[in-house]
């Protein structure tokens, strides 16, 4: 005999003895489904918690003795979960007909129910398996930052409405094809409805195509106030964690018809841009006299330096027939020459700078506010904080040297300024 009959003969012995109790038939009855229910919910949680036990136990070995990372990422997605519903599942098919017998109404609506449960538990068990493969083509090189969160979806999407379907199709017991043909006649809301999702999904795949940007790249977008690292791309939305440590959403699609600042360059080059400029006061700009030169050579950064720029000039006055009894006769160094060179080699021997990217010192257009000299060069770090380090040393040394070289750094005069003037002419 199988089990089914086993369990019809038991709900019958349990109907006779309700029976054998001088209750009426429809007493009886109800006082039979009700025991049989409680027995076969308790049946039901037992066969659950036994079959997912020994399920996540057999994972749990398959990881250990293989050391497979995708059985790793089926059991954090809970597959064992999921496959050990079908077993209580299928209890319910063989005994929901045996306890609801007598009430033929409530037994079709429960097995309905049932089918509906079966359809969703195929869904998360793909699903599942859909995250887990995903989760493990993250840990692949070749896929790391790229915006599988996309693709993922558009299969969820697909396979929701392949769920959606076949309900339909359960519930109302008509083909398919009336569902398709009611969501044609809707085509132009569902479009409008699902606006963001499709263009949402072209962008994914124009993003990934053509590598614009990806998960761990630091975008810059003012547009939408976002300033930080992509934590997320997925159909709709761009997570973006900005440095103050919030959460920023751009739209997928504003990444392929908004203008933005992508860093990754940056990052993988090894260092970052330093480009800041000093200005100097126009009126203390002078040419230098022997004597002058005599003394910078004493900076062990310019002496090399001086010594051979002085010959070169020497040698052009003598050539032109310069009147050095006036400076501006012929070629002179200047105080700001020495200054720029002396930067330059500064920088250039500096710890923190990149020796492999461009480094310059410049003049820019003079403006009401001075001549200012730019530094254009590269830290050896992308770390901010190091970078910020590295760019205070560099400019607390230079607005630190400027005296030497006779050179006044332009800075707009306050009242407290005077102040202190006065008070330092009192002090003399």
């Amino acid at each position: 005999m199988d089990l089914y009959t086993h369990l019809r003969n038991f709900s019958r012995a349990s109907l006779e003895f309700f029976k054998g109790l001088g209750l009426s038939d429809s007493v009886a009855a109800v006082a039979n489904a009700l025991v049989l229910l409680v027995l076969a919910s308790i049946a039901t949680y037992i066969i659950y918690y036994v079959v997912r036990r020994v399920l996540r136990l057999i994972f749990i070995q398959t990881i250990r003795r293989t050391n497979l990372p995708f059985f790793k990422f089926l059991l954090e997605q809970k597959v064992p979960h999921y496959l050990s519903l079908v077993a209580p599942l299928m209890v319910l098919y063989l005994t929901i007909p045996i306890v609801f017998n007598d009430y033929p109404q409530v037994n079709k609506l429960l097995l309905g129910f049932c089918d509906v449960y079966l359809v969703l538990i195929v869904v998360w068990i793909i699903m599942a398996i859909i995250k887990a493969s995903g989760d493990l083509l993250r840990e692949k090189p070749g896929f790391k930052g790229k915006p599988l969160e996309s693709y993922l979806q558009v299969i969820r999407i697909f396979l929701y409405l392949f769920a959606a379907v076949v309900l339909f199709s359960n519930l109302t017991g008509k083909s398919p094809v009336v569902f398709f043909t009611a969501m044609g006649a809707l085509s132009a809301v569902l479009l409008l409805m699902f606006k963001d999702t499709i263009m949402g999904f072209v962008a994914s795949i124009q993003v990934t195509t053509n590598d614009i940007v990806r998960i761990g790249d630091w975008i810059t977008m003012p547009k939408y106030g976002a300033d930080g690292d992509i934590l997320q791309i997925n159909l709709t939305t761009v997570k973006v964690q900005n440095f103050d440590k919030t959460i920023t959403t751009i739209p997928t699609y504003a990444l392929i018809s908004d203008s933005f600042q992508n860093w990754r360059g940056m990052r993988q080059s090894g260092g970052r841009r330093i480009k800041r400029a000093v200005n100097i006061k126009q009126s203390s700009i002078r040419f230098l006299k022997d004597e002058d030169l005599l003394k910078f050579e004493q900076i062990q950064l310019l002496s090399n330096y001086i010594q051979h720029r002085k010959k070169d000039i020497d040698k052009h006055n003598t050539r032109i027939g310069a009147d050095k009894s006036l400076l501006i006769n012929g070629r002179n160094l200047t105080n700001a020459g020495l200054f720029r060179k002396y930067i330059d080699s500064y920088i250039s021997n500096h710890s923190g700078t990149n020796k492999r990217m461009n480094i310059m010192v410049r003049q820019l257009a003079p403006t009401a506010q001075g001549l200012p000299i730019e530094i254009y060069v590269f830290a050896n770090t992308i770390i901010w904080a190091e970078y910020e380090h590295i760019m205070a040393d560099i400019f607390d040394h230079i607005i630190a040297a400027a005296p030497y070289f006779g050179l006044q750094i332009y800075e707009a005069e306050g009242a407290g300024d005077l102040k202190h003037i006065e008070f330092q002419n009192q002090l003399g």
